[in-house]
């Protein structure tokens, strides 16, 4: 993701890349030469450098948290991929620090940013389709990653589905419950490790509207990330998963290309997040996924995981603030955390 990111603001007609930093000097060297821009193995370096606005990390998660209050301290403006941190108090002290020194602090939910994604929002908050009933989100891997990562990615509700529960606040709004199942199928490694690799959250918003999640880190047939909201009016349907649009039709079958990974899906989303980003600095506006969000989706997603381990509905409370909706920290417990 760093690389692509690298790519995608060298390419940008409204952002200057400064310089590219990777622990690994061959990484940096290389891509520092391909796209014509310096290139360090020292993170200071780049924090210290007086032409860097903001910096964007796609670094292992267990380091973004530490990262965004070195950056924030430095007085830079910071993307960060999704989470901030998987368990509760860095978190909380990340999106703290970024407040604290008066700096935008972007999250990587590159949904928001999707063309497909962002229309039906906005007919959805027009009212075109009504009282909204139903939301349903799938989110599927076609095969497992590395235990190595999975060992450090929180779990499967805070490395995957918080992208589904941060969806689902944007597109319908707060939520109220969440109940959680998960079971580990594809590989033994799973249970041994004490996670899942398939969960199905049951959620029911403020409105009163229902959801559905489900969630595969092993589908066999490819990526997908599709999404259903019903209302009293119409239902809006997200499924774009085609490289081409035609279909062939043999004898008995009928056959499409499908996209395999989620960067191929989100090209547009990838480019249009960073975009975003830069227009926030440059404007002096909040950015569009703001560390509250990505601390409510966390919230839920722990929320989730305290689901699966009591076998119950976990019901939590909100609050509105100047940084948006906090769920209460006393309603659920984060994964390694406190409550």
């Amino acid at each position: 993701m760093g690389r692509r990111h690298a790519e995608n603001l060298a390419r940008s007609p409204s952002v200057d890349l400064v310089r590219v930093v990777d622990a690994d000097e061959g990484a940096a060297r290389t891509t520092g030469d391909e796209l014509g821009v310096e290139w360090s193995t020292s993170f200071d370096d780049l924090l210290q450098d007086p032409r860097t606005e903001g910096v964007v990390l796609a670094t292992p998660t267990a380091l973004h948290a530490a990262m965004v209050e070195q950056a924030a301290a430095a007085g830079k403006h910071v993307f960060c991929e999704k989470p901030i941190a998987i368990e509760l108090a860095p978190t909380l002290h990340a999106v703290e620090a970024a407040a604290a020194a008066r700096v935008k602090l972007q999250v990587g939910f590159h949904r928001r940013f999707d063309p497909d994604w962002a229309a039906a929002r906005e007919r959805i908050a027009r009212g075109e389709l009504g009282d909204v009933y139903l939301f349903r989100s799938s989110l599927r891997d076609p095969r497992p990653p590395d235990m190595d990562y999975v060992s450090g990615a929180g779990g499967l509700f805070v490395d995957v589905t918080i992208h589904d529960l941060d969806t689902a606040r944007w597109m319908v709004g707060e939520i109220e419950e969440v109940t959680a199942v998960g079971a580990a199928l594809s590989d033994p490694a799973f249970e041994t490790m004490g996670e899942v690799d398939h969960g199905i959250v049951m959620l029911r918003f403020a409105s009163g509207a229902l959801g559905v999640i489900d969630n595969s880190r092993a589908s066999g047939y490819g990526y997908e990330c599709s999404a259903e909201v019903m209302g009293s009016q119409a239902t809006v349907r997200i499924d774009r998963h085609r490289r081409v649009h035609n279909e062939w039709l043999t004898a008995g079958t009928a056959s499409v290309e499908r996209v395999m990974t989620f960067t191929e899906l989100f090209q547009d989303a990838y480019r249009t997040e960073l975009e975003s980003f830069a227009a926030a600095i440059r404007e002096d506006r909040p950015p569009a996924v703001t560390g509250g969000d990505a601390l409510a989706a966390f919230m839920l997603a722990c929320a989730c995981e305290r689901s699966l381990h009591e076998g119950r509905t976990i019901r939590l409370e909100r609050e509105e603030g100047p940084g948006g909706t906090a769920y209460q920290l006393q309603a659920i417990e984060a994964k390694g955390g406190s409550r």
